[in-house]
């Protein structure tokens, strides 16, 4: 059921209809209890007037009989449909066991064989409820009694009374319940219809003066995702503008060399203006593979992309895909893992391009014939990789500057100023914290995301 509208229709009827029968049936059982309660007191009282009467010679067996009997349902009891007028019937027997005198309803045969009390008995397929009296001094016992069946139809008229106007209001209840959900629904019709009015620039918050408190939250998680959505829409503004920036400026540079070298006639001249194309082809290759990277982070979902990966194997297709800029830089990329680090689950792609970007950086700024530390660990929970390499450092302020987008830090090299920015928002979206020092042996970055290691070593 799609309706919310429906779904709280159906739950109060069904809570409402639920409460209802429940006191439908407390109702039948309390009335049942209090009718069997009047009437057998009426029965009690009915049998000791009889004992009375012929006691005192006031007046005589039969005509005792008939005024112990004339009676009337008590008035609360009393309804509409059924007569239950004369129910009682009353026989007075002697001792020895000889029928003396019994009204116009009761049966020729005995009520019950019992001295005193109460009693259920059955006759001829018709239940009675009887009530003894022995009068020892005329020698006789009275029996007065009255159909059970008589009592079930009393008790299930009453109910049937109260049960047919609560079945009139039902319909009513149900229009009653079905305006007030639709009442208390509205402010949600009105933010539905606020938010289906607006353009798609408009993300501006939905106010939450008024709202009620169960939609609040609501509001404020809508408000947190266009907060969300306009950061990256901003971001990805900023990133057109600046990558377009980016572009623009080596393409100029190759146009311009390419005129140099078609316009001289020096080899020399020509030499250097198709050295300078080559750099600007590689640099902005570069700058187009980490547009690229950067748009695969900004679309990647840690949680759902998560394989088994062997950390040191993976460390190694890194170098080896950053292997031929070692080699035009002279510097060597040496790999330090751990005997405890084996196979975690993590973002395959995410981790590469982190630790990618981390280790190109570290090529481009070291010194000719150097070297960089690639060192991974297990740390707890956690993975670990640093790479130190040994070029000029910086400090906390340019390293905290460094990953924004396109800012170059002052070290040496050429930068795109993409690379620190990318591996930030791979880290993040892996969990993870990205750190910067300053050591004796280099300047480091560290990494540490959060890995669900798995059992068995590396090979």
């Amino acid at each position: 059921m799609s309706s919310i509208r429906l779904r709280l229709i159906v739950i109060l009827l069904a809570t409402t209809g639920a409460v209802w029968c429940c006191a439908v049936f407390w109702t039948y059982l309390s009335t049942q209890h209090q009718v069997e309660r009047v009437l057998d007191a009426r029965l009690t009282e009915a049998a000791r007037m009889v004992s009375s009467l012929i006691t005192d010679h006031h007046i005589d067996v039969a005509a005792a009989v008939e005024a112990a009997t004339a009676g009337d349902v008590p008035p609360e009891f009393t309804v509409a449909e059924g007569d239950y007028n004369r129910q009682l019937s009353c026989q007075i027997w002697s001792l020895q066991g000889q029928l003396v005198s019994r009204s116009a309803s009761a049966p020729a045969t005995s009520l019950a064989d019992h001295d005193k009390g109460f009693r259920e008995t059955t006759i001829k397929g018709e239940r009675w409820r009887v009530y003894a009296v022995i009068n020892p001094t005329l020698g006789v016992r009275v029996l007065v009694g009255d159909s059970l069946e008589m009592r079930d139809r009393l008790v299930g008229d009453v109910v049937k009374g109260q049960l047919v106007p609560a079945l009139a209001i039902l319909p009513v209840l149900a229009a009653l319940l079905w305006l007030s959900v639709d009442r208390g629904l509205a402010p949600l019709n009105r933010i539905a219809s606020a938010l289906s009015g607006r353009s798609a620039d408009e993300l501006h918050p939905v106010g939450e003066d008024g709202a009620p408190r169960e939609i609040r939250p609501l509001l404020r998680s809508l408000n947190s995702l266009f907060g969300r959505v306009t950061q990256a829409r901003e971001r990805e503004r900023t990133f057109i503008a600046y990558a377009a920036h980016e572009l623009k400026t080596p393409l100029a540079g190759l146009k311009t060399q390419a005129q140099v070298a078609l316009r001289s006639d020096d080899a020399a001249v020509r030499e250097t203006a198709l050295g300078h194309i080559s750099t600007s082809v590689d640099r902005t290759g570069r700058l187009v593979r980490q547009l690229i990277d950067m748009a695969a982070v900004d679309s990647a979902e840690a949680d759902r992309a998560r394989e088994a990966i062997d950390v040191a194997a993976a460390m190694r297709e890194v170098s080896a895909d950053l292997e031929n800029l070692g080699i035009a830089r002279n510097v060597s990329v040496d790999i330090h893992a751990g005997v405890t680090v084996g196979r975690a689950s993590l973002n395959r792609m995410l981790l590469h391009l982190a630790v990618r970007n981390i280790l190109e950086n570290a090529i481009q700024h070291a010194p000719a014939g150097s070297h960089v530390d690639l060192i991974v660990a297990r740390d707890g929970t956690k993975l670990r990789i640093e790479v130190v390499d040994q070029g000029a450092g910086m400090t906390p302020a340019q390293s905290r500057h460094l990953v924004g987008r396109f800012n170059r830090g002052s070290r040496g090299g050429e930068g795109t100023g993409l690379g620190l920015s990318i591996v930030e928002m791979a880290i993040q979206k892996l969990g993870g914290e990205l750190a910067f020092d300053q050591r004796a042996n280099g300047f480091v970055v560290r990494v540490s995301v959060p890995a669900g290691w798995l059992a068995g070593q590396a090979r």
